[in-house]
């Protein structure tokens, strides 16, 4: 029991749940503010619509040419750095190099599309 007052189960005032994120400041909390809006508006959608735009750009930069193709490429990687930065803070060493890897891998494929290399 606690003497604290603290009902059975609740954290003690000033203390976080493991993992939870403290306040940020400067570009990482204007992002994030930024990015709530257009976060939940992606939640509330139907996950079938969502796994579609993703397949159709990713369709498009696949069997497109040029920079149409490098387009919807570079779409995929805009979103993807934009979740990797948002995730960024609770990702641990191996999901971080997973982000990286792929951020790098599309955007290499986006340019190499562009320049009618791939």
């Amino acid at each position: 029991m606690s003497t604290r007052g603290e009902r059975p189960g609740e954290r003690p005032s000033g203390t976080r749940a493991p993992g939870a994120r403290g306040g940020t400041s400067g570009m990482r909390a204007a992002i994030e503010r930024w990015s709530a809006a257009p976060v939940v508006l992606m939640h509330r959608m139907p996950r079938v619509l969502l796994l579609a735009v993703v397949f159709v750009l990713l369709v498009i930069g696949m069997v497109g040419t040029g920079w149409v193709a490098a387009a919807g490429l570079l779409v995929l990687a805009a979103a993807l750095g934009w979740f990797a930065y948002l995730n960024w803070p609770a990702l641990d060493v191996s999901g971080r190099v997973l982000r990286a890897v792929a951020l790098t891998v599309l955007t290499g494929f986006a340019l190499a599309r562009a320049v009618g290399r791939f």
